[in-house]
């Protein structure tokens, strides 16, 4: 029988492991299998700015080698906005079973110019965006151009109305007749058909 996936969740630039949104969507996530959080180094020593890329990549990696070391079955990269930028640079030099982005931070700045693009182009992981139509870092039809040309399977779950953290206006909400718990829930149902998906891929991984 399949073991469930191990989720290794990384917070975003701008807040740590422990705030309400990593929290709360942490504790869900471990209906389908276990959750582990972390925060880069720069959080951890309580600096605002954000380590260099390749810092926040070591440090990526080493939450990956620790809990390695306690689960034997399928990992899951999932990460908020930057968190999941760089586990998509982690999984192009440690082997991982899935990848899963709230909010992947596809503009640099908010500038479509600036495209945060190539790390995805070169994934050899299966990956599924969660993005709202309200996100500015990351326009859909950008993103789909992306998408189009990518190798590796790759999904896209639209939260219409949802912001960079995937949240709906009351005034959004109220007119389409939901909630927010309505709406998270139909992203955990995606997060978990897609985890189960990548269960039988354990041989992804090396130890």
């Amino acid at each position: 029988m399949p073991k469930a996936p191990l989720f290794l969740f990384a917070p975003g630039a701008g807040a740590p492991s422990s705030h309400p949104w990593i929290v709360s969507w942490a504790e869900r996530l471990k209906a389908i299998g276990p959750v582990v959080t972390f925060d880069y180094r720069y959080r951890a020593e309580k600096r605002a700015r954000p380590d260099p890329l390749p810092l926040l990549i070591e440090t990526h990696r080493s939450a990956l080698a620790k809990v390695r070391g306690s689960h034997d079955g399928p990992i899951v990269l999932i990460g908020k906005s930057m968190g999941s930028r760089v586990g998509c640079h982690v999984s192009l030099v440690e082997p991982v079973d899935g990848l899963v982005s709230f909010g992947y931070p596809l503009c640099g700045g908010g500038d479509p110019a600036k495209l945060r693009d190539k790390v995805l182009r070169d994934l050899t992981t299966p990956i599924l965006f969660i993005q709202g139509t309200r996100d500015s870092l990351c326009p859909l039809e950008s993103l789909e151009q992306v998408r189009a040309e990518m190798t590796v399977p790759n999904e896209l779950h639209i939260v219409p109305g949802g912001d960079h953290s995937l949240l709906v206006s009351k005034s959004a909400l109220k007119a389409s007749g939901q909630t927010q718990e309505i709406v998270d829930n139909e992203i955990f149902g995606k997060i978990a058909a897609f985890a189960a998906r990548c269960e039988g891929d354990g041989d992804r991984r090396t130890d």
